[in-house]
């Protein structure tokens, strides 16, 4: 079943320049995008940074409206995961307050499944009285995660969600994010400009250069047979780490 079909998804932002900053032209952040992510899988979506994958993750989830094209949603139950744990938590807010922002009423057992989420994340439950500034960067994504789940959506974007930690932090991340998958079925749309992150997390890949996609394929074939000049300069960038090892 398809969780998410995009159809010729374009999108433009205007550009300004000058002193009274008067409208220069535009730049094309999507450009004729068309992509389908089925139901239950781990859909990896992989460019350097501005080549667009941001925007798009942005229009699937209704954050942006594309200028054309369509984008259909087998679910009303989607969230995200943004890249910054620093920046995307309200440090005046307490930590359960920040997983329970989401739900859109607050009932009895509000504490409980804010309990459960960071039970799932691997956070202790007395950490729902803290304040971001006491967590590390890894665990501030935990966070973020249990607050991405704790509304049980059926698609998550992940756009870069471990870019910001450290190499031996991302690994346990991902392993968590896999763990969720694997438990809840979760759909996961995975933004990154690592190819390493997108080879280990995703089944099937697509590659945006300059706001389009130039391949899509399984994520497989297309690391060991790229067949796009930029897939190959992408991959041939690849640091000797690899998460799979």
């Amino acid at each position: 079943m398809i969780m998410v079909k995009c159809d010729s998804l374009t999108k433009s932002f205007p550009v300004f320049k000058g002193y009274l900053k008067e409208r220069a032209g535009e730049v094309t952040a999507v450009d004729n995008v068309s992509l389908q992510i089925e139901r239950g899988e781990m859909f990896g979506l992989v460019g350097e940074s501005g080549s667009g994958k941001t925007t798009l993750g942005k229009i699937i989830l209704g954050i942006l409206k594309p200028d054309s094209g369509n984008v259909e949603l087998a679910t009303g139950r989607l969230n995200v995961i943004f890249q910054d744990p620093y920046n995307s938590l309200d440090p005046k807010m307490r930590v359960g307050d920040i997983i329970a922002e989401g739900l859109v009423v607050r009932r009895p057992e509000t504490k409980d499944r804010v309990g459960e989420a960071l039970e799932l994340v691997k956070l202790p439950r007395t950490a729902a009285t803290k304040y971001p500034h006491q967590f590390s960067g890894g665990e501030r994504q935990r966070i973020a995660i249990a607050r991405a789940v704790i509304t049980k959506p059926e698609l998550i974007v992940c756009d870069e969600p471990v870019s910001s930690l450290d190499v031996t932090v991302q690994l346990q991340i991902l392993n968590l994010l896999k763990g969720i998958q694997k438990e809840s079925g979760i759909t996961y749309l995975f933004i990154s400009h690592d190819l390493r992150v997108i080879k280990y997390m995703c089944g099937r890949v697509a590659v945006m250069k300059a706001g389009r996609i130039v391949e899509e394929n399984t994520t497989r074939s297309l690391y060991s047979t790229p067949a796009h000049p930029y897939t190959k300069l992408l991959l041939s960038s690849i640091l000797s780490y690899d998460y799979s090892r």
